[in-house]
């Protein structure tokens, strides 16, 4: 059975600079930035990149940068924090929010 997460995978591109994304933050990458596409059927690809800074003291710090190429500028959306997981999320939030925003302009036209 195919799943829309599995429709999506292929236009799912993810980078993982000093950082090793597992194939567990692979999939939850998948699963999460696949909601994107509910909104727009013009999206050709969203790329996924998470940075790991240097250390800093015992803390690590994290920059994740997402951008939706699609018809038309694209949408990008950068977060910061010291968890890996919820610099995903805020990425997917700001993005979910910028994809709506667009989408009710283009309504109100």
């Amino acid at each position: 059975m195919i799943t829309d997460t599995d429709d999506f995978a292929d236009k799912i591109i993810m980078q993982g600079v000093h950082v090793e994304l597992t194939a567990a933050m692979q999939s939850i990458i998948r699963e999460k930035f696949s909601v994107l596409f509910r909104h727009n059927e013009r999206i050709i690809r969203v790329n996924v990149r998470l940075h790991q800074d240097q250390k800093l003291g015992q803390k690590h710090h994290y920059h994740g940068t997402g951008q939706i190429e699609i018809g038309g500028p694209d949408l990008v959306a950068t977060a910061q924090g010291e968890d890996a997981y919820a610099v995903r999320e805020e990425l997917v939030e700001l993005l979910d929010e910028r994809l709506r925003d667009g989408h009710e302009r283009r309504k109100d036209k």
